[in-house]
C-alpha cells in the first residue's frame, strides 16, 4: 500500500498522551539540567554522530548518480559537522535540544539539500542480491529443525545474525567495506545467552500457544537482515496461519530498506505460483511506515498502516533504531517484541550489557 495524506498515531500504542510516550529510549537530558548546556550525554551521542560523517561522505562520494558527487558529499560533510558544533554550543539551536531522532533528521535533512537521496542504494543493492542468492539455503536449514522450540530460536538468531548488516554503526561498516560479512558465520558468533534482555523463553512458551493472528513488524536494514533474517521469521508466523503485515521505510535512510524495495524483494523471492519455499504468501502484506529515519516516533505513521495494524495482536519493532534507541519501554495494546542488537558502545553502557549483546525484550498485552 502507497503511503499518502498526513501521519497519525500508531493505534496500539497504549493512549499516547495519557501514557507519557516518548519515542526516545535513552534519556539525553533531565528537567533540572541547564538548557543552554550541553548535557555528558548529549555531548557523547554528537561525537557518536560526528564519527560516522567520514563513511557517509565515502558513500556519498561514490553516488554515481548524482553530479559533482564528491564536491557536494564534502559540502554535506561540513555542514553536518558545523550543525553538529553548534549543538555543543547551545542544545537548543536547530530544534534542540538533540536526541537521536533529531540528530538522524538533521543528518537526512543535509544529505537532501545538498542533493543526495540514497547514498547507500549500490551497496544495498549488491547485499539484497547475495541475500536472495541464499534464501533458500536458509529457509531450509531452519525448516529441517524438527524441535518448533529450537526452530523458533535459530530464526530468532537469523533475526540477530541479519541485524549485523548496519552502515549507520560507523565501526560495522568499516569492518563491512573491509571483507563483508558472512550470515552463517554471524549466526553462531552471537554472544551467548542470557542476553542483556531476554524473554525468548516467555515468547517461546507464548508461541507455542499458536494465539497470535496477525503480527506487524517495524523492518529495518537490507540484504541479509530482511531476506534471511526477517522474512524467514514472518515465514514461519505464515505457515502458523497469522496474517503478517511488514512495515518499511517511505523514505531511504542509511542502508534500510523502502517499502519500494521490499516489495521488489518479495516478488524476487516468491515462486510462481506466489509461494515463499512452498509456503502461501496471501497473508503477507508489505505497508509503507510512513518513516524516513532509521529510528521511529510512533505518533507519526501513515494512515495505511495505522488501519491494518488495528486488529493486530503482535508487534515487533526490529533493529537497533526502532526497538532500542527508540520505543523500548513503549507500551502497547498487544503482545509487543522488541529485538535488534547492539552496535554503539553508548547504546550497551545505557543497557549495562556488552557491545553486539541482543535485546529480545517480549511483554504480553496488560489485561
Amino acid at each position: 500500500m502507497e503511503s499518502s495524506g498526513e501521519l497519525v498515531p500508531f493505534p496500539l500504542l497504549t493512549t499516547p498522551i495519557e501514557s507519557n510516550y516518548r519515542a526516545c529510549s535513552i534519556p539525553y537530558r533531565f528537567p533540572s539540567d541547564n538548557p543552554k548546556k550541553p548535557t555528558p550525554t548529549e555531548i557523547s551521542w554528537i561525537d557518536l554522530f560526528m564519527n560516522s560523517i567520514p563513511s557517509f561522505r565515502k558513500r556519498a562520494e561514490s553516488d554515481d548518480s548524482v553530479p559533482d558527487a564528491p564536491l557536494r558529499a564534502e559540502k554535506f560533510a561540513q555542514r553536518y559537522a558545523e550543525i553538529l558544533e553548534d549543538l555543543k554550543k547551545d542544545p537548543e539551536s536547530h530544534g534542540g535540544p538533540p536526541d537521536c531522532i533529531l540528530l538522524c533528521r538533521l543528518r537526512e535533512q543535509v544529505l537532501r539539500e545538498v542533493g543526495f537521496r540514497d547514498i547507500f542504494k549500490k551497496v544495498k543493492d549488491e547485499e539484497n542480491a547475495k541475500a536472495i542468492s541464499l534464501f533458500e539455503e536458509v529457509v531450509r536449514l531452519n525448516d529441517a529443525i524438527e524441535d518448533e522450540a529450537k526452530r523458533v530460536e535459530n530464526l530468532v538468531r537469523g533475526i540477530f545474525a541479519g541485524n549485523i548488516f548496519d552502515l549507520g554503526s560507523a565501526k560495522l561498516a568499516e569492518l563491512f567495506s573491509e571483507d563483508g560479512m558472512s550470515f552463517l558465520a554471524s549466526c553462531q558468533n552471537l554472544v551467548p545467552r542470557p542476553w542483556v534482555i531476554d524473554d525468548m523463553d516467555t515468547f517461546i512458551t507464548k508461541w507455542s500457544k499458536k494465539t497470535w493472528k496477525k503480527a506487524v513488524i517495524f523492518v529495518d536494514n537490507s540484504g541479509a537482515d530482511i531476506i534471511l533474517g526477517i522474512l524467514p521469521f514472518a515465514r514461519e508466523l505464515l505457515r502458523h496461519g497469522a496474517q503478517v503485515v511488514l512495515a518499511a521505510n517511505d523514505l531511504p535512510s542509511i542502508n534500510d530498506v523502502t517499502y519500494t524495495e521490499l516489495v521488489e524483494i518479495i516478488s524476487k523471492l516468491k515462486d510462481e505460483r506466489g509461494k515463499l519455499i512452498g509456503v502461501d504468501t496471501s497473508n503477507l502484506l508489505v505497508a509503507n511506515s510512513g518513516n524516513d529515519l532509521p529510528v521511529i516516533d510512533l505518533t507519526t505513521v501513515s494512515q495505511e498502516l495505522a488501519y491494518l495494524a488495528s486488529d493486530t495482536d503482535l508487534v515487533i519493532l526490529e533493529g537497533m533504531g526502532r526497538g532500542i534507541e527508540t520505543n523500548l519501554y513503549a507500551q502497547f495494546k498487544c503482545d509487543s517484541l522488541k529485538i535488534g542488537m547492539v552496535k554503539h558502545p553508548e547504546v550497551a553502557q545505557f543497557l549495562g550489557g556488552r557491545l553486539y549483546d541482543c535485546v529480545f525484550k517480549f511483554n504480553e498485552a496488560l489485561s
